[in-house]
């Protein structure tokens, strides 16, 4: 329970010796100094005008991004397109593993213990009806977050202990004293809504109403399933802040939706789609023809990113038989060609992943454990794989013939060491009960070829596997209710992991609806090494609990990792201005503009 206090005396006066910054992070301080002019990765000279129309796939039926029901449109609050409408207390640089620097609040004061934080507001800070924002907007945002949210927002805001108006522009937010160094982060990611303008009753339904926000567009077009239109803010408060020179270049942002990826890529072709973000290698080579693309309409460009490459793959469901069987998992798991897969439908053009942290330093995958890493381990190694713990496991590789008889022997093994047997080339357990699967997808793109591959891999050991694919509504229903035993998802990576992974693989989400711990992993190891990775005080501490954690999911089998792109591939139109420096995190739409625009 969230209690709201106003600061006494006694506690104003102890908070004289804390000084104000402008910046905070996750650890050590922020790279950019007092008195920076704009974020390296945008170009404060850009053009401002013009209209961009982006592609989605998939529908949408409500405006509100914050609840669990529905299906959100995007857009409004984007870790990708930006926060157009809903912004943040803070803004995050693209080019720190997390650092946050001041927007809403200008300024914070955190002492070293992180045990509260407090925001310094903006004065002219400003709702687009023109409100100004108060401490009170702050305090109520937590709290409906907090009691109506999405589950991942009441997790993070449980751990307020309370929350004070200190000043006539100045909100402390106090923590309930769990080990948590990245909460005052996610507090200065908090959303903040309009008091004046929610209606707090009826906040968790669906609604196509736009809601307003303090951001540099309105919503001003609502298509229900078709589309949006965001118009730029004449009066945006912030637009002069050197956190916002160079962002935010466009007057109008299109988001038209799309039933199949097919489909929104004829679109893009013809010109209906100003970008098309590409992850498919035989598409990249071969399906940008035309005369948009012989004109110079259309330019494929490749970006470098430092992100680590995530997990796209298959989650087992251990919530059913067969899948609560490791074995089982382990044996799926082998049987996925990547190589032939590679070679055959994507022209090489993919990397293998086996960690769920890759292409960075906070992966364990072919690294062995250091010594503090087997001291947060030790009380879980019965949960670890030792080929894991000493950095010699890898994920399975094959002859890429497609039949690879040395992988079915092996994973044949497996299973019949969980007591399944082929009988007429069925493979049966011990009742007599085929193994029969369903893996669940959304339709449309490459990933139904491979699951069709993969499912005719299976079937060479009598392994059922029907692959299921659905319109958006059907899955996001069904992924929110755990209703499948395979799913295939993608998530996305981060050089600064955090609370989200209590949301991903902690045992209290296991069971909590809407959560995106799809495999409802139970696992006490898991748990603590989130807990000593929130906790970790120093770099090395926090380096080694994230490759424990990763270790502990690699040894559980819980996914079925897949392959990743090495880089970002973009298809857009040459109406499109970039900066030339490209951030950490790779292409930001935000910081794109249009190249017609006459200034």
């Amino acid at each position: 329970m969230i209690v709201t206090i106003l600061a006494g005396a006694d506690d104003l006066r102890a908070n004289e010796a804390l000084q104000p910054v402008g910046g905070i992070a996750m650890h050590g301080v922020p790279e950019l100094p007092d008195g920076f002019t704009h974020f390296p990765y945008a170009d404060p000279a850009a053009p401002k005008g013009g209209t961009i129309t982006y592609g989605i796939q998939g529908s949408f039926d409500s405006v509100n991004p914050f609840i669990l029901r529905g299906q959100k449109v995007s857009g409004l609050r984007d870790a990708f397109y930006g926060n157009n409408v809903f912004e943040s207390l803070m803004i995050r640089s693209h080019d720190e593993p997390f650092a946050m620097y001041g927007l809403i609040a200008e300024n914070v004061i955190m002492p070293a213990d992180r045990s509260f934080i407090e925001f310094i507001l903006n004065q002219k800070a400003r709702f687009s009806d023109g409100m100004p924002v108060t401490p009170e907007d702050v305090i109520f945002s937590a709290e409906i977050l907090a009691k109506k949210g999405r589950p991942n927002y009441q997790k993070y805001y449980s751990r307020i202990r309370s929350m004070e108006k200190t000043g006539e522009n100045r909100v402390r937010i106090t923590f309930n004293g769990e080990p948590d160094r990245e909460l005052p982060l996610l507090l200065s990611l908090l959303p903040i809504l309009p008091k004046h303008a929610i209606h707090a009753e009826t906040f968790d339904q669906t609604t196509l109403t736009p809601i307003i926000g303090t951001g540099p567009y309105l919503l001003t077009k609502v298509d229900q399933g078709s589309g949006i239109t965001l118009t730029r803010d004449p009066n945006y408060w912030a637009k002069d802040l050197p956190v916002k020179r160079g962002l935010d270049n466009f007057d109008e942002i299109r988001f038209v939706y799309y039933r199949e990826s097919k489909t929104l890529f004829e679109a893009f072709k013809k010109g209906l789609v100003d970008v098309y973000f590409d992850s498919d290698p035989n598409n990249w080579s071969a399906a940008y023809e035309g005369r948009a693309l012989s004109e110079g309409r259309i330019i494929q460009s490749t970006f470098e990113t430092g992100l680590s490459s995530g997990v796209r793959g298959y989650a087992f469901n251990t919530r059913r038989a067969p899948l609560s069987d490791i074995r089982v998992r382990k044996a799926l798991s082998m049987m996925f060609d990547f190589k032939w897969m590679n070679e055959n439908l994507f022209s090489g053009g993919y990397e293998r992943t086996g960690s769920f942290f890759q292409n960075s330093e906070l992966s364990a995958l072919g690294v062995a454990a250091s010594g503090n890493e087997r001291a947060l381990l030790r009380p879980f190694m019965a949960e670890i794989d030792p080929e894991v713990l000493e950095g010699r496991y890898q994920p399975s590789k094959t002859d890429g013939s497609g039949r690879d008889r040395a992988m079915l022997r092996a994973a044949l093994t497996e299973l019949q060491s969980a007591g399944y047997r082929l009988k007429d080339r069925v493979l049966v357990d011990h009742t007599g009960k085929p193994l029969a699967l369903e893996l669940l997808m959304a339709s449309g793109g490459d990933q139904e070829r491979v699951a069709l591959s993969y499912s005719q891999t299976l079937a060479t050991l009598g392994i059922q596997l029907t692959v299921r694919p659905v319109d958006a509504a059907q899955f996001e229903e069904r992924r929110k209710t755990f209703d499948f035993d395979m799913l295939s998802w993608n998530w996305a990576g981060s050089l600064s992991p955090g609370n989200e992974q209590y949301f991903r693989w902690s045992s209290p989400f296991a069971d909590q609806p809407g959560s995106f711990n799809f495999s409802g992993v139970k696992s006490k190891g898991v748990d603590a090494m989130i807990d000593a990775m929130l906790a970790a005080v120093e770099k090395s501490d926090y380096v080694d609990a994230v490759r424990a954690l990763d270790r502990l999911l690699m040894s559980g089998r819980y996914v079925l990792p897949h392959y990743h792109m090495p880089r970002q591939l973009v298809g857009h139109s040459a109406r499109i201005g970039m900066p030339q420096t490209v951030s950490l995190y790779g292409a930001r739409p935000e910081t794109w503009w249009i190249r017609e625009v006459v200034q």
